[in-house]
């Protein structure tokens, strides 16, 4: 099998405004892509993505090695556990299996092979009705998605408020960054980015903004547990 990796020097920052790329076809005919980053055998590697789903689209039974991450930007999304609504965070452990399928139609923010581990607790945050917590600084709100003993990353959304600034914000552990809703910055709604360890910088919005914020996840240790 060959390798099609892009963007996988996780040692360089990089940005990438989905709204200006085209969707990919995918092994269905009713399933689009837009990879953001790749890393290993082209159909079968580390890979974090955009996933849309036609309306009436199906999916084969499938399992994850590694793991699966989801965040249902638009639409709802169904497998025979049950149907996901826009707003609804799903983390499900490695060997997980289902069949997909929408009906309405779905946009989804996927991230695969990057969760070993058999023994992690499957989540599942309904978003819309989730309690926020204050922040570090006023103005911005923080949910937490995922977290878990003896894992590195962690997983949140991120609220801030009309003129929000954080003066500093570290990441000795690394940070990826997709914009749910409004701008970050000059980083409007869809734009993903991800900044390697020891990055650090001083976010705010103009307008307000939702993320969501995975950190922790790109030291050499973290990336090799990954690739075990």
């Amino acid at each position: 099998m060959t390798s099609d990796g892009f963007n996988d020097d996780f040692t360089k920052r990089v940005v990438v405004a989905t709204a200006d790329m085209d969707w990919q076809a995918n092994s269905s005919p009713s399933v689009w892509r837009k990879r953001l980053d790749h890393s290993g055998p082209a159909e079968a590697g580390r890979v974090t993505s955009l996933v849309r789903f036609d309306a009436n689209s199906e999916f084969p039974l499938h399992d994850h090695p590694g793991g699966e991450e989801i965040l249902v930007l638009e639409g709802t999304f169904s497998d025979e556990h049950g149907d996901c609504g826009a707003g609804t965070y799903l983390l499900n452990a490695e060997g997980f299996s289902h069949a997909l399928f929408s009906k309405p139609g779905c946009v989804l923010f996927v991230k695969l092979r990057q969760y070993p581990g058999d023994h992690r607790a499957q989540v599942i945050v309904d978003t819309n009705t989730e309690a926020w917590n204050a922040g570090r600084v006023e103005g911005v709100e923080v949910m937490p998605l995922y977290g878990e003993d003896g894992h590195p990353e962690s997983m949140r959304f991120v609220r801030f408020a009309p003129g929000a600034q954080v003066a500093d914000d570290p990441h000795p552990g690394g940070e990826e960054v997709f914009v749910v809703e409004d701008e970050y910055g000059r980083y409007p709604k869809g734009t993903w980015f991800r900044s390697p360890v020891g990055s650090r910088h001083a976010p705010f919005s103009i307008e307000g903004c939702l993320l969501y914020v995975k950190v922790g996840h790109l030291t050499p240790e973290a990336l090799d547990r990954e690739r075990l």
